[in-house]
């Protein structure tokens, strides 16, 4: 998640690390473990901690840092501030220089959610 975050590739944080990349994608597919080295070697890069890496493994007792509107968490798919496809919208929102077109994509995508129809069809009704 922080790797795409930032935008770096999988070929350039394998690069910074002395891996290749179908390592790191090993890795964040979970089909190898990551050593405690490279787990600190992927914090430096990254710029964070190595704590970080280990987030939403809280103890039973402790709350969570963001409580999720029911309708978004849907049983047996991963949380949707951790998808990809999240990361990238936030990272292309950001982008925008412009304030004042930023707040009218977040307007359109509010009136999207709560219309609940296809975006052609909405821009479709607002080009007329």
């Amino acid at each position: 998640m922080r790797r795409t975050l930032l935008g770096m590739t999988q070929t350039a944080l394998g690069q910074a690390v002395g891996l290749t990349f179908q390592q790191i994608q090993k890795y964040e597919k979970g089909a190898n473990r990551v050593s405690a080295s490279h787990l600190w070697q992927f914090g430096v890069t990254l710029d964070v901690p190595v704590s970080f890496f280990f987030d939403g493994f809280a103890d039973q007792g402790d709350l969570p840092d963001v409580i999720l509107e029911p309708d978004l968490c849907t049983p047996g798919e991963p949380d949707p501030m951790a998808r990809r496809e999240t990361l990238e919208l936030v990272r292309a929102y950001y982008r925008i220089e412009d304030r004042g077109q930023r707040r009218r994509l977040l307007d359109l995508i509010r009136a999207l959610a709560a219309a609940d129809v296809p975006a052609d069809a909405f821009l479709a009704a607002t080009d007329a």
